[in-house]
């Protein structure tokens, strides 16, 4: 890491976080970075960044703020991951061929370095969850910008072959490219023949996310000896993970790249070992609140 990606102050006493996007404010990411900083004895505060229908203007005025308020660094989201990226002074290896910034740490020198903890994240939480995914073809479901940064993930795990769907061909097609020979990707034609012999199943889409009820992928092509992934978390069990668990298959559920991607930034910000156990219990709290669970 160069000194300017580095955090101002590798063990600061306090520290000044944030989130860049609209809309945000029912996000999960101030209480489990403020409860990771406390954790570690750091006087956190989090502050959400929102400003519907900004411009690059805008975001870039945004960022000048965030260079010179003391932030160590902030979180992006929808739909300013992609605008962000040409307003950095920096990325982080990858991000250029990736497309897509989901976090910009304040460097010593207030240049601004991006990195996509999306991607890495993704990657920590399949390793816990499902392990070794060498052992087939895997099916992504969506090449948006989940679906860019879960490809990049796969590409760092020995994956064999990567068949990709997407109801917009030309994502689908752009991200292939993207990847450049990073790993086999094809571009497939349908689901179904996604699905074909597969090892794994990833849902990069929204499909599952409520109020919708869908599933992006027929039921009746689920196999027992498929692990299945949603990045999707509201529900924690979506459609797809529910017939996916009926039908014996390995899953892993959008809470592991949730909690994950966060570790990820938690490090970058501060150059400390984020608490995994502290970040995913923040994360089950916000959850279990939204679900009308009282707190003992």
């Amino acid at each position: 890491m160069t000194d300017a990606a580095r955090p101002p102050n590798p063990t600061p006493k306090s520290l000044l976080l944030g989130l860049i996007g609209a809309p945000i404010a029912s996000s999960a990411a101030p209480h489990m970075h403020q409860s990771a900083g406390a954790a570690l004895g750091l006087r956190t505060h989090y502050q959400l960044i929102e400003r519907a229908g900004a411009h690059r203007g805008d975001l870039r005025a945004m960022l000048d703020g965030v260079r010179l308020l003391g932030f160590a660094g902030v979180n992006v989201t929808f739909p300013y991951k992609e605008a962000v990226v040409p307003l950095l002074d920096a990325l982080s290896q990858g991000i250029a061929e990736l497309g897509a910034v989901n976090t910009v740490v304040v460097g010593r020198d207030h240049r601004l370095t991006g990195h996509n903890t999306d991607s890495t994240g993704f990657g920590r939480a399949l390793r816990e969850v499902i392990g070794d995914v060498s052992g087939g073809p895997v099916a992504l479901i969506g090449a948006g910008g989940v679906g860019r940064a879960i490809g990049f993930a796969l590409a760092g795990m020995k994956v064999p072959e990567l068949r990709i769907f997407d109801r917009e061909k030309a994502k689908a097609e752009a991200l292939v490219a993207a990847l450049g020979g990073r790993l086999s990707a094809t571009v497939v034609a349908s689901v179904d023949k996604a699905l074909d012999g597969a090892a794994g199943v990833i849902n990069g889409t929204p499909i599952g996310m409520l109020p919708d009820t869908g599933c992006p992928v027929p039921v009746a092509a689920l196999k027992p000896t498929m692990w299945v992934a949603d990045v999707v978390y509201t529900p924690l069990w979506t459609p797809l993970l529910l017939a996916a668990r009926e039908r014996g298959c390995r899953v892993m559920t959008g809470r592991e790249l949730c909690v994950f991607q966060a570790c990820d930034a938690f490090h970058l910000f501060t150059g400390l070992d984020a608490p995994v156990g502290v970040i995913g219990e923040a994360f089950d709290q916000i959850m279990r609140r939204r679900a009308g669970v009282r707190e003992v």
